[in-house]
């Protein structure tokens, strides 16, 4: 049996801690909300990813702290939403961080987002989520569009446990430190690269991590989203040889065991490696437990192999 409507029609979830919800342009006159820093998630491309309630906030709020008051103004322009901009980013927070906690305590509504999805995610905004805290100031959070949650349920790898590592240093060395200490956690891991170090974050990874299946998810909801599926090795080899990508790019690499399914010809290909320094019976088990693949299957093709050549 369907669930019943409240009486007005409107969803009790997502209302205002008041019970009201505020009315955007697109929604309604109404334009008022409760007082407090409202953390708005933002689409990560594709313009139309964006809540209604996302609008709302927008079009009620004082002003809106953004990252890049550029990036920030297009996406108000095509929502038809007139606030104030201020930038909120690593290299101005410590000063423009008091302003924001002053005029929340003054009683004003403030609207937090980034230049694309949640805020918060790999951004100062968890110093002035702190803050508001301690301060007993009221935070208010506004789910939506995040490059990591589409990433990862776009990749096809478990998703029951994963571990969101951000950023991967940019010199090898502390490249592969990082991956190092990643080595043992036992989730699939998500991660940021920008496009002109993929193919080198791929070679380390697959010579820390060892054989496991990834995704390298780029420019996503976007006109030239891509995912290209592969085991690490395989990966690193293709964008190797490939012209550099363009767009943002998102790495998920399944956990420990989780190793790229083998086609025949590979199969074979390390089969008849086998074959050229061991015995039969020792190369299918040799194999076998590279792959995991059954000892009785890889010892029948190894023979049809060695006939062969």
């Amino acid at each position: 049996m369907p669930k019943t409507s409240p009486p007005n029609g409107a969803s009790q979830i997502g209302s205002e801690p008041n019970g009201t919800r505020p009315k955007s342009k697109q929604t309604g006159k109404q334009s008022s909300c409760s007082p407090g820093l409202y953390l708005v998630a933002t689409p990560i491309g594709n313009a139309r990813d964006i809540t209604l309630r996302a609008l709302d906030i927008l079009q009620a709020a004082d002003y809106i702290a953004c990252e890049d008051t550029r990036v920030s103004g297009k996406l108000m322009a095509i929502h038809g939403i007139k606030k104030p901009l201020i930038a909120y980013h690593e290299h101005n927070a410590d000063k423009v961080r008091p302003k924001l906690i002053e005029d929340l305590e003054n009683g004003k509504t403030v609207a937090l987002i980034s230049d694309a999805g949640t805020p918060l995610i790999s951004d100062p905004g968890f110093k002035l989520v702190r803050d508001c805290r301690e301060k007993g100031l009221p935070l208010y959070p506004l789910p939506g569009a995040s490059s990591v949650m589409a990433a990862l349920v776009l990749a096809g790898l478990p998703t029951d446990r994963f571990l969101f590592a951000g950023f991967l240093p940019a010199k090898q060395v502390a490249r592969q430190n990082f991956l190092e200490d990643l080595k043992g956690i036992d989730s699939t891991l998500v991660l940021f690269e920008s496009a002109k170090r993929i193919a080198a974050c791929l070679a380390d990874a697959a010579q820390v991590l060892g054989e496991r299946e990834a995704t390298v998810c780029r420019e996503l909801t976007k006109l030239y989203e891509e995912a290209r599926n592969g085991s690490l090795a395989e990966l690193a080899a293709h964008y190797a040889e490939a012209p550099t990508p363009k767009g943002e790019i998102v790495l998920v690499i399944g956990p420990p065991g989780e190793s790229a399914p083998l086609d025949q010809e590979a199969i074979d290909s390390q089969l008849i490696k086998a074959l050229a320094q061991y015995k039969v019976k020792e190369a299918a088990a040799l194999v076998a437990g590279a792959t995991g693949l059954t000892k009785r299957d890889l010892y029948q093709r190894a023979l049809e192999l060695k006939k062969d050549a």
